[in-house]
């Protein structure tokens, strides 16, 4: 198949619009139009993974984390990432980055982690602002059916939980049809009233194209009067870290035993124990420190995730306990995750996740 169908699915699950502005997810290398003789999911870019890859015969590389960040001024060999793109390029390779965009998605990088831990009613710790549109367009009395299910399969009327939300009122529109005109009702050069719905739905800014193809194509009017709002409402359903709880109670020491069998890690550093038990759970895949006062807001009795500095394990202050499992632990299921998801989807394509670990620290013990 060619690579635009892996990547518009991709995009399906994790919309690049959900990326944060520092992010690099996306093609990174190669064209979309070329043919994917099938994929391998890995973290991160490394020469051991681009030699797998070759000699699996994969020319599809997708990583959580892109192996650009930044704009570059040259590419150069001498340069750790200038070399893969290079050798990307002269190989043929593809590369595909999923990044922050899956982080922030529902049932992404953090979902997965309170997946292994059996939690509970998880939710998005710190919904994403900006991310709404409200959608309000006027159809004709007898066509509001065949409207409101077209904009609900493209995916608008979610709020939550809930499904196939909207709001109609009537009332009576009016427009006059030019000489170029083929009206759906009226006579050209006349005024007309029309009763018509004023038919309003919600939908998150990424499927804005989606939605509003659907609303022209179900529509009956040659010309289709809608408004697109921008809300000021969060987004339940998209956002960075995730809370839930535990199906009971654990002592702290049970549960960081839990936490380290779950994620095969060596240890955990933690900021001092509480002697309470621990049911609430905050967590974030990769380096979360930026969510500890959303987790202390939570009412979380830990907070999980990777990257935290010392200075970090202060915060804690006796109200919630800090552990840091590790960048690379924390987001290594990520991997499952896409693989998962892209064989449901082409059962009869070839996915294979990495055999190597490219978790760049080790432990001394």
């Amino acid at each position: 198949m060619k690579t635009a169908e892996i990547i518009n699915f991709l995009e399906t699950v994790a919309p690049t619009a959900l990326q944060e502005d520092y992010d690099n997810s996306g093609l990174i290398v190669g064209d979309p139009g070329m043919e994917c003789k099938g994929a391998m999911v890995c973290l991160d870019i490394t020469d051991d993974v681009l030699t797998e890859a070759l000699q699996t015969g994969i020319n599809l590389v997708i990583s959580h984390h892109p192996l650009v960040f930044r704009g570059m001024k040259r590419f150069s060999e001498k340069n750790p990432v200038g070399r893969l793109l290079i050798r990307a390029i002269r190989e043929n390779l593809m590369i595909y980055a999923i990044h922050t965009n899956l982080d922030n998605t529902w049932d992404g990088v953090s979902f997965k982690m309170a997946e292994k831990l059996g939690l509970e009613k998880p939710s998005v710790l710190d919904p994403k602002k900006g991310q709404l549109l409200k959608l309000i367009t006027f159809v004709p009395l007898n066509h509001v059916d065949k409207v409101r299910n077209a904009l609900f399969e493209a995916g608008a009327g979610e709020i939550g939980n809930y499904s196939e939300c909207s709001f109609a009122s009537e009332g009576n529109g009016s427009f006059k049809a030019g000489d170029q005109t083929d009206p759906f009702v009226g006579e050209k050069g006349r005024r007309h009233l029309e009763p018509e719905s004023r038919l309003e739905v919600i939908l998150p800014i990424f499927r804005d194209k989606a939605v509003i193809q659907a609303l022209k194509a179900s529509h009956p009017y040659e010309e289709v009067a809608f408004d697109l709002v921008p809300l000021a409402n969060v987004f339940e359903r998209a956002g960075s870290g995730v809370v839930g709880s535990l199906p009971s109670a654990m002592e702290e020491k049970h549960f960081l035993a839990l936490v380290q069998k779950e994620f095969d890690i060596p240890m955990i550093r933690h900021s001092a124990l509480k002697g309470e038990p621990i049911q609430r759970v905050a967590l974030c895949g990769g380096a979360g420190s930026f969510l500890i006062p959303k987790a202390l807001q939570a009412g979380a009795d830990i907070f999980m995730t990777g990257d935290l500095k010392y200075h970090d394990f202060f915060e804690a202050d006796g109200r919630i306990i800090l552990a840091d499992i590790g960048h690379y632990e924390s987001e290594q299921y990520t991997q499952d995750l896409l693989i998962d998801r892209l064989k449901q989807k082409f059962p009869n394509f070839a996915v294979l996740k990495t055999g190597v670990r490219t978790n760049p620290v080790n432990y001394f013990l």
